[in-house]
């Protein structure tokens, strides 16, 4: 079967950072590939050189002339003003600009000329489905938990989680031979990324390559894995627990051939500081020292690089224990003013008590207020008020207290306004050295170090950094800064699956108190023991609001005695 898309040599330099050397890849019609990798091997700029988006420095990517390439979009508000329906018929370019020239031919005088181009139109539109277009939109759409009634409304009414499904729909309705995906299951609940497993299971009959840290997803939908690693891509045949058990296979037997080869080195050289001098062994000696360089190359290839199957190693410190209260949230009261008019209320004399050693989860639907919980508890509103000169973001009413000798670290969950804007113009290291300058370098280095910014990496431009690498440095600052309170909002996102790992790691040993939003189930269940939900219910005057219900167990008891889940099975 040829191949519908290939790599050929691929060179790539990203950051001043060499992502692949020479790599090749090649892909059958109707595989679904995951591409894994550490973050920061070049995964993203990998979907990005296939899209289109980037050149390669070197070498090739081929695909048939009439391959219909779909790429799911990163940039959230490009369709601001579009309707949301016309947001997703956008994803068929040909059908979509067909429509719109024939609606605006309709406003012209239909002269001779004009009629024979609506005929034209007309066909291009029926071989696209044209007739049954907005209702294929729509049902895609609901799918993803964007009901009907908002089809109409411009995306920029929409949060940003759900800006990303608009363009999940939009890159699904474009019916592509090859689908890209970066990240897609991000900020989609539990309901809209089974739908999409579903539809990429029974549905699509194209090629998907997919960048996902999910690793439910993953099991779920691939049929092989590109493992993005030492510079080149490797293929292995399965879904992801069938690549991990390869990868550590072969990593394995590559760590006892090379004690095997080490051991030979040494009884090789024994041989010639033995006989090297002696004439009659001299053309042995030789022999062997040959012999020697070689198994020596044979183990820097094997080992002189870095595997992506490697764990970031995260221990949360601190210097002075908080209080046994530490926190008091007392009948708070919030709302939003809408663009539209009116009000949004989210709470309504909220209250929550946090004890020390808590390891608190806040679940629930998208858009029940759980971000905006986190935000008012460090005060981040009060920050962007403080900026602004606009004082509507505060809690209108109520009293958030903190504990004596609770120092609060908080993880944003979009990282770009976490990272700030002047972090453009600096290196990885000089953004964390600005967080503490009596720190001295051996500490910094240390802390990247084990953030798996060792050597070179360190000084990437903070401008380069993956989504991944974002998050791990933003952790690095967390470990710096030594809080008693951690509170982190999806720290998950875009994060490898060794990084998910690693951090659940640390968490579970930490001794302080953790407040977690995530839509990962296998990191609340491992490390919670108290659940905050928050749900939809009502507020004094009878409208709409939030409102909490404080669960003390874990998640999976949390599930036996209430059967929602909000989470990733």
């Amino acid at each position: 079967m040829e191949p519908i898309l290939q790599l050929i040599d691929v060179a790539k330099r990203y950051g001043g950072v060499r992502a692949l050397e020479r790599a090749s890849f090649s892909v059958a019609p109707g595989r679904i590939h995951a591409l894994l990798g550490e973050n920061g091997a070049g995964k993203s700029t990998l979907i990005k050189m296939l899209g289109g988006d980037e050149d390669t420095d070197t070498g090739s990517i081929g695909m048939p002339g009439n391959t219909r390439l779909g790429v799911l979009k990163q940039n959230h508000f490009e369709y601001d003003k579009e309707r949301i329906l016309d947001a997703v018929l956008m994803g068929n370019k040909a059908l979509w600009d067909a429509m719109h020239e024939k609606e605006k031919l309709l406003t012209t005088e239909i002269t001779d000329e004009v009629g024979l181009r609506l005929g034209e139109l007309e066909g291009v539109i029926a071989e696209e489905n044209g007739y049954t277009a907005e209702s294929e939109a729509a049902e895609l759409l609901e799918g993803l938990g964007i009901v009907s009634v908002s089809h109409t409304d411009t995306m920029s009414t929409l949060p940003s989680g759900y800006k990303l499904r608009v363009l999940i729909a939009q890159v699904l309705y474009g019916k592509p031979d090859v689908l890209l995906l970066d990240e897609p299951t991000n900020h989609l609940d539990l309901d809209s990324i089974r739908w999409l497993e579903r539809f990429l299971i029974d549905e699509y009959r194209g090629t998907l390559i997919v960048i996902s840290h999910d690793r439910h997803f993953l099991n779920a939908v691939c049929t092989h894995i590109a493992d993005v690693d030492y510079q080149t891509i490797t293929e292995y045949t399965g879904n992801y627990q069938d690549f991990v058990e390869q990868k550590y296979d072969n990593k394995q037997r590559a760590d006892q051939q090379n004690v095997a080869a080490k051991k030979k080195i040494q009884e090789l050289q024994g041989f010639v500081q033995r006989f090297g001098a002696h004439a009659s062994k001299s053309s042995q000696a030789q022999s062997r020292l040959k012999q020697i360089e070689k198994l020596k190359e044979d183990v820097q290839g094997r080992g002189g690089k870095r595997s992506s199957l490697v764990r970031p190693f995260i221990r949360f410190e601190f210097e002075k224990p908080s209080g046994r209260d530490v926190l008091r949230m007392e009948d708070v009261y919030k709302s939003f003013d809408l663009e539209k008019g009116g009000v949004k209320r989210i709470f309504d004399g909220a209250s929550l008590n946090l004890n020390r050693g808590d390891k608190l989860a806040v679940i629930g639907p998208n858009g029940i207020g759980k971000s905006t919980l986190l935000k008012l508890l460090v005060g981040a509103y009060e920050r962007i008020d403080a900026d602004t000169k606009k004082d509507a973001q505060k809690p209108n009413q109520g009293a958030i207290h903190w504990g004596h000798d609770v120092s609060v670290g908080y993880f944003a969950q979009d990282h770009h306004e976490a990272l700030g804007h002047a972090a453009k113009e600096s290196n990885a290291f000089q953004w964390l050295y600005q967080w503490d300058k009596d720190a001295p370098q051996e500490t910094i280095r240390g802390i990247m170090g084990r953030l798996l910014f060792s050597g070179e990496e360190a000084l990437k431009p903070v401008s380069a950094l993956s989504g991944g690498e974002a998050a791990r440095l933003l952790m690095c600052k967390l470990l710096l800064q030594k809080h008693n309170v951690l509170v982190l909002d999806e720290p998950t996102n875009h994060l490898d699956i060794e990084s998910i790992e690693g951090l659940l790691d640390g968490l579970k040993l930490f001794k302080g108190t953790v407040i977690v939003v995530s839509h990962d189930r296998h990191f609340i269940g491992d490390l919670c023991t108290r659940i905050v939900e928050l749900k939809h219910g009502k507020a004094k005057d009878g409208s709409q609001c939030s409102v909490l219900d404080d669960y003390n167990g874990t998640y999976e008891e949390f599930l036996e005695k209430m059967g929602r889940d909000y989470l990733r099975k």
